[in-house]
């Protein structure tokens, strides 16, 4: 089924093939755990293009960078509260540009999509009697970081390097739109799911920011949106290609992939809830999941169907140490069928 593609199989089912209205999918990773939801995701990217001019001369010329972030899933850790690198070196950068003149040669930041950026760095310059005055203000704002993020970040840290003066820096016009819109761009969790206090319902990320393969003076920013509501999710989206567009920049989606809203009153949740009080002694923890299950695909293809998605415990899945807890086997199993002889 290319589950590790991108749920291809999934992708290709057609609607009027399957005639029953219930669905229990079984591809979750935890036994004695019911999923009721998932999060549909898009990516939304950015290409700015950019004038350059030749770098001033008696210029302090450095690298900049923010090293040791966590990262993680931009699903599943998107609500951890820890630091974006992207999100906090352009903060560095548009705080020192309002209190200085400043140069911005290249900004690289982050790697995939589905991932929260660990490390980024800019190479940069400012006048040279500035040059103390920078160090201080790093030092200052890597304390102020260290204290808003504490023990979710800390590793958090600040690097400053002096190097030789790049041959050509962006025409400050368009360092100045680039930081405005990176700065501007949300990032982090949007909205927190109404019926599931707990659980994350809409979110983006700003994922990274490379050279465009194959082009000059062009940089794409990559950015990747989950919510499970479609017109939430598409809310987000416009939002931040309205941002990026306010700066020049074309803007463009990958085609995504639709979310799953959970039913807390769901029936076939109910019967789920009932077997396992009846078969365990205690109702079995209920959850939706801010990543993408089949379960999505399914419901754009067959919207009237009521679902649930369990699972034996596995670990380290989509990874050279996945692995599977062998007696929670029997246990769903079990599970299953009696769900089954109620329905």
């Amino acid at each position: 089924v290319d589950e590790e593609v991108g749920l291809v199989g999934a992708s290709g089912i057609e609607p009027g093939l399957l005639q029953g209205k219930t669905l229990i999918n079984l591809d979750s990773e935890d036994d004695h755990w019911v999923c009721i939801g998932c999060a549909g995701g898009i990516n939304t990217l950015a290409q700015f293009a950019y004038e350059t001019m030749e770098t001033p001369t008696g210029m302090y010329y450095f690298k900049v960078g923010i090293t040791g972030l966590k990262g993680g899933h931009s699903g599943t850790d998107i609500n951890a509260g820890r630091g974006n690198a992207n999100q906090l070196l352009v903060r560095f950068l548009y705080e020192e540009a309002q209190q200085n003149e400043l140069y911005i040669s290249s900004f690289q930041g982050g790697n995939l999509s589905n991932a929260i950026p660990r490390e980024a760095a800019c190479i940069a310059a400012v006048p040279f009697a500035s040059k103390e005055q920078l160090r201080v203000r790093l030092n200052l704002f890597e304390a102020a970081l260290q204290a808003e993020f504490g023990k979710n970040e800390p590793d958090l840290k600040l690097t400053l390097d002096s190097i030789d003066a790049p041959a050509t820096m962006l025409k400050p016009e368009y360092a100045t739109r680039f930081l405005q819109s990176m700065y501007a761009c949300p990032n982090g969790v949007i909205r927190m799911n109404k019926d599931m206090p707990e659980q994350v319902d809409t979110s983006t990320n700003l994922a990274s920011v490379k050279p465009t393969a194959g082009k000059e003076n062009e940089w794409t920013i990559v950015t990747s949106q989950r919510s499970s509501i479609e017109s939430s999710k598409i809310d987000v989206v416009n939002r931040i290609r309205a941002i990026f567009e306010l700066a020049g920049m074309t803007t463009t989606h990958t085609e995504g992939y639709p979310g799953w809203a959970p039913n807390t009153e769901s029936p076939l949740l109910k019967v789920m809830v009932d077997v396992h009080k009846e078969m365990y002694g205690e109702a079995p923890v209920v959850y939706a999941i801010h990543a993408g299950l089949e379960c999505g695909l399914f419901l754009q293809k067959y919207p009237d169907w009521d679902m649930v998605s369990i699972g034996p415990t596995m670990r380290g899945v989509h990874s050279p140490d996945e692995c599977l807890y062998v007696p929670s086997v029997e246990s769903v199993w079990n599970y299953l069928l009696a769900i089954l002889e109620r329905l």
